[in-house]
């Protein structure tokens, strides 16, 4: 792609709305060959562009699921023991002696397992997620910085494997977490906020077109006042998207002060949340939009 513009026009053909800060990030991501660190709260976005990326390039996602106890065999490569354990017994019922023989079948590519780390190197191009790093200890952002620096891996049996184009990568934290200065150094660096009005209706017409244009304004319009509330866990786009789709789903083209409460499970997942938003004036907020 020539530029941010260009980024941003493949990226919205998907139905995914950038602003002039992340088509820059991603321009330069795609140009200098460096990771995207997305951060802010969870359901802004920050996963999706991945698979936008992914389908505006035409690459296939190759997802990285960050979790406590992550290491690098679950995230790079792994050897495919059954295997290897059949192969020996096939050969050593075939009166194969030679023991330096065997070891070179033992590791040989074909009983190598592919994590996703080792997948995006040797898949050109891919576009490489790694979500909620923040999930993840100090260990494995180290080892994951040292990947991701050389976009090359080496494994002892094998020698060094090096991604002939480097996958475009997108790291993701809910900032549960501090993640380390190194790692983000590495990085092109956004924060995703939560949008204003007109952009999150915009993110909700786009996206589901089957959505009454009245019943997206006012779904947009309720989360955009549950916000302003005091919640233990404000709720992001795509809690905005879900509500909008179970209304639809009910068959409904707008939305009332009664049907707003009855749903409120779809975009709040604490019951301190939904008690809180109930003293919330539904009627008002749908009234100032003309409800």
């Amino acid at each position: 792609m020539d530029g941010p513009e260009q980024v941003r026009a493949r990226l919205e053909e998907t139905g995914y709305l950038v602003d002039d800060g992340l088509a820059i990030a991603c321009f330069l991501a795609l140009r200098l060959h460096r990771p995207v660190f997305c951060e802010g709260d969870a359901g802004v976005g920050k996963t999706a562009l991945a698979s936008a990326l992914a389908e505006a390039l035409g690459a296939p996602l190759i997802r990285l699921q960050c979790h406590e106890g992550i290491d690098a065999s679950q995230a790079l490569y792994d050897w495919d023991f059954p295997r290897q354990l059949l192969h020996l017994r096939a050969a050593e019922a075939a009166g194969v002696k030679d023991a330096e023989r065997l070891e070179r079948e033992l590791y040989d590519r074909r009983f190598l397992v592919a994590r996703p780390l080792l997948k995006a190197l040797q898949t050109q191009p891919s576009v490489l997620l790694v979500d909620e790093i923040d999930r993840a200890d100090d260990e494995f952002e180290a080892f994951l910085l040292e990947v991701l620096s050389e976009f090359q891996v080496t494994i002892p049996e094998l020698g060094t494997l090096r991604a002939e184009v480097p996958p475009v990568v997108v790291l993701t934290s809910n900032r549960t977490r501090e993640v380390h200065d190194a790692l983000k150094r590495r990085c092109l660096y956004h924060w995703f906020d939560h949008p204003g009005f007109a952009r999150e209706l915009a993110i909700v017409r786009r996206r589901l077109p089957e959505v009454s244009a009245r019943l997206a304004e006012q779904v947009t319009a309720l989360v955009q006042a549950l916000r302003a509330e005091d919640l233990l866990k404000p709720p992001g786009v795509a809690e905005t998207l879900d509500w909008a789709r179970a209304l639809d789903a009910l068959g409904a083209s707008e939305v009332d002060a009664e049907l707003a409460v009855a749903t409120l499970g779809s975009v709040l997942k604490y019951r301190e949340d939904t008690d809180r938003a109930r003293g919330l004036d539904f009627a008002a907020v749908l009234a100032a939009r003309g409800a």
